[in-house]
């Protein structure tokens, strides 16, 4: 199979002229919007892989919940053992590909990180899993550090990512990255709505919350005693699993409800 690494492919325009690849990327990017349950979005993971040439990826979502908890997600489109050994070996604490995400917004591709004693440790193990070579490709959000994608592109060539037509697959790469993290951050509050039972009033008292409205101000909106809008964000709060309603709204915001 052909890749975007291929010297013989002068770059994207060519590719889109010749077999409209960039047409199907195109597509692929845009069905993301309506892949309503996990295994739809992996099998267009998967589907984007074998246009770009790639052997395996993985999308890596990280939700800083509050200081002391961090949320992690993933979509793989890879050997699912990676998977069981990223969680057993807690590689969340040891991830180059991660650490670039949450400092920087520009794709590079791995032989451009410089790695931390135990990140070496995982680049072999990767490496197992068709990750010999990778490209790391953060997906920032308005949120900062507190909500952060990464999607990674590997194969087992090396070299792969170091073809004439790299920056066409840097642009493509970061737009499939963005679209993921739009899927993820869905599929998170969905999540978090089923969990939490999260229904359309409480969704109307977090947003009172987050624009710094009192219980007074928000009780007389809704017509209610103030203690009965303390009553409501108690309970929510409870089943939000966060000390108090600043934090619930801040959750709230972060899995994208608000």
């Amino acid at each position: 199979m052909k890749s975007w690494a291929d010297a013989e492919l002068p770059g994207c325009a060519t590719l889109v002229d010749a077999r409209g690849s960039g047409a199907k990327m195109l597509n692929l990017l845009a069905g993301f919007n309506s892949a309503d349950n996990a295994e739809l979005a992996v099998e267009r993971f998967h589907d984007a892989l074998e246009l770009i040439g790639a052997d395996a990826g993985v999308f890596l979502s990280a939700i800083r919940d509050d200081a002391a908890r961090t949320s992690y997600r993933s979509l793989l489109a890879c050997d699912p053992v990676w998977a069981i050994e990223y969680a057993r070996l807690g590689w969340h604490e040891h991830d180059p590909w991660l650490r670039h995400a949450l400092d920087n917004e520009d794709p590079v591709r791995d032989t451009e990180l410089k790695l931390m004693p135990r990140e070496q440790e995982f680049v072999q193990t990767a490496a197992k899993y068709g990750f010999a070579t990778a490209l790391v490709v953060p997906a920032p959000s308005s949120a900062g550090t507190s909500r952060v994608g990464v999607l990674c592109l590997g194969s087992s060539r090396p070299g792969f990512f170091d073809g004439d037509a790299y920056p066409q697959l840097r642009i493509v790469a970061t737009m499939l990255a963005m679209e993921l993290h739009r899927w993820m951050r869905r599929a998170a509050a969905k999540e978090l709505q089923a969990k939490a039972r999260i229904r359309p009033d409480d969704i109307q008292l977090l947003r009172h919350e987050q624009a710094g409205h009192t219980s007074k101000v928000i009780a007389q909106d809704l017509n209610v005693a103030p203690q009965t809008v303390d009553t409501r964000f108690h309970r929510l709060c409870t089943r939000l699993d966060v000390p108090d309603r600043r934090s619930a709204a801040r959750v709230a915001r972060l899995y994208g409800l608000l």
